[in-house]
C-alpha cells in the first residue's frame, strides 16, 4: 500500500513537472550595449523570473553602432526579439519594416499611459496607436569639476548660469601648450556625443529660432537665428578657445579623465560618472541667455514589442514590458544608470526634485523639446558634417548652415512614409 501511494506520488510529481515544463516559455529581450544599462537590465530579469518562474528572459546585446541593422536582419529573418529596446527617434523606421506592433490595448489602454507617463511619451504615438514605452527618460545638464573650477579661482559652488558666464569660465579653466593645443578644456566640444541636441533644441531657440516646423517636417533654423547658433558654437573653439573637437576622442573621456572643466551631457552618464574618483563634480540646469531663456532636450529608448510574438510569446511579452515599465523597475534603473523615472509619480518625488544630483535634470524636462526625427542617424550626422565643415575644413558659417539646412530637408523628404 505504501509502495503504492508512493508510486501515485511519483506519477503525480511527474505530471506537475511535465505541466510546468508545457507551460514554461522563454522571450529574448534586446538592447545596445551600455555597462550600466545591461546591469540594470540584468537585475530587472532576475526580479521579474522570480515573480514569474514560468517564464525566462534572455538578454541579448549588441554594440550601438551595429544595434539597428541586428534587429532589422534579424526580423527580415524571422529571428526577431520579443521585446527590444529603441530610440524613441526610430519609431517611423522600425514601425514602417514592419519591426514593431502596436502595444495592445488591454495591457497597456491609452489613456493610462498619458495619464501617467511624462508628455513626451505621444513621441512613441502613431495614429492613435502606442508603439512602446519608456523605462526611463533623460534630459541634458552642465556637468562641471569642482577641482579645476577652483584651481581657476572659480567658486565650485556656483557653477554658470548664463551663457556669458559658461563662456567667462571655460576660457578661465582652459590650458594650451606652446603650440596652442589643448591640455585641458575649459568645456567639451563634442558634436557626436550630445552637443547636436544643445545646438538644435537649445541654442537655435535661445537665439530666437526653433529648428523645425511644420511637426518636425520642415527645416527652419536656416536663417538669422541658426546662423548666430552656429556662430556662437563654432566660436567657442575657433576664438575663445575653450575646446577642441575630438580631444581626447570623446567629451566624456576627456572629463572623466579630469582634461575638461565642464561637459553637457545625459542622465545617462551619472552610472559611469560616479565612478570617478579623481576629483568631485556637479551638475547644474544647461546655461540659460542673457535674457535668461532656457531650453533643454528631453528624449529615452522606449521598450517596444515584435511584430512576430504572437500566442504565450506575446502574453510572456506584455508581462516582461509591464514590469520593466513599473516603478519598482523604474527605482533600480534609476540608481543603477541614472535615468529619471518615466512615470511622473516615480520622478516628481521631494527626494529626487531636492537632490544636487537629479534635480537640475528634472527641471530640465520641465521646459525641454523633443526632436521628432524622421530619420535620427542621419539627421544627427549631418549635425555633426554641418561644424566639421566650419572647424576642419574651414567652410564660412553661412554656407555650411545652408548646405546642412538643404540636405536635412533631403533626409527628413526621402523618411517620409
Amino acid at each position: 500500500m505504501r509502495k503504492a501511494t508512493l508510486f501515485a506520488g511519483l506519477i503525480a510529481g511527474f505530471s506537475t513537472f511535465a505541466f510546468n515544463a508545457a507551460q514554461a516559455v522563454e522571450i529574448e529581450y534586446w538592447q545596445y550595449v551600455f555597462d550600466t544599462r545591461v546591469k540594470a537590465m540584468d537585475q530587472l530579469i532576475a526580479e521579474f523570473q522570480k515573480a514569474n518562474p514560468d517564464i525566462t528572459v534572455k538578454q541579448v546585446t549588441f554594440p550601438y553602432a551595429d544595434y539597428q541593422t541586428r534587429v532589422i536582419a534579424a526580423n527580415m529573418s524571422g529571428n526577431a526579439p520579443d521585446v527590444m529596446q529603441l530610440f524613441y527617434g526610430w519609431l517611423d523606421k522600425f514601425a514602417a519594416g514592419g519591426i514593431l506592433q502596436p502595444l495592445p490595448k488591454d495591457a497597456f489602454p491609452a489613456e493610462k499611459i498619458e495619464k501617467d507617463f511624462f508628455p513626451i511619451v505621444s513621441a512613441m504615438k502613431r495614429d492613435g496607436e502606442y508603439y512602446g514605452l519608456p523605462t526611463a527618460v533623460r534630459s541634458l545638464a552642465l556637468f562641471y569639476n569642482k577641482k579645476l573650477f577652483t584651481e581657476a579661482g572659480l567658486d565650485p559652488n556656483n557653477p554658470p548660469k548664463t551663457l556669458d558666464e559658461f563662456v567667462d569660465a571655460a576660457q578661465k579653466i582652459a590650458k594650451h601648450d606652446n603650440a596652442g593645443n589643448i591640455t585641458v578644456a575649459g568645456s567639451t566640444l563634442d558634436m557626436g556625443g550630445q552637443d547636436h541636441q544643445w545646438w538644435r533644441e537649445v541654442l537655435i531657440r535661445q537665439f530666437g529660432g526653433e529648428p523645425y516646423t511644420d511637426n518636425d517636417s520642415k527645416v527652419a533654423y536656416n536663417n538669422e537665428a541658426g546662423l548666430k547658433a552656429l556662430e556662437f558654437y563654432t566660436s567657442l573653439q575657433m576664438e575663445k578657445k575653450i575646446g577642441q573637437a575630438g580631444f581626447m576622442d570623446e567629451g566624456q573621456a576627456a572629463f572623466r579623465a579630469g582634461k575638461a572643466g565642464m561637459t553637457i551631457d545625459g542622465t545617462f552618464r551619472l552610472g559611469s560618472f560616479r565612478t570617478i574618483k579623481d576629483f568631485e563634480w556637479g551638475v547644474t540646469e544647461l546655461p540659460a541667455n542673457a535674457e535668461g531663456v532656457r531650453s533643454n532636450y528631453a528624449s529615452y529608448f522606449a521598450n517596444g514589442i515584435s511584430a512576430k510574438s504572437s500566442g504565450e510569446k506575446l502574453e510572456a511579452a506584455k508581462k516582461f514590458l509591464t514590469y520593466i515599465t513599473s516603478p519598482e523597475a523604474m527605482d533600480i534603473w534609476l540608481k543603477t544608470v541614472g535615468e529619471l523615472p518615466a512615470l511622473r509619480s516615480a520622478a516628481l518625488t521631494d527626494e529626487n526634485l531636492k537632490d544636487p544630483i537629479y534635480g537640475p535634470f528634472l527641471k530640465g524636462l520641465e521646459y525641454a523639446q523633443t526632436t521628432l526625427f524622421k530619420d535620427e542617424q542621419a539627421q544627427r550626422q549631418n549635425a555633426i558634417d554641418m561644424v566639421n565643415r566650419v572647424l576642419l575644413e574651414g567652410q564660412s558659417v553661412k554656407e555650411s548652415l545652408e548646405q546642412a539646412a538643404e540636405a536635412e530637408q533631403e533626409i527628413i523628404d526621402a523618411a517620409q512614409p
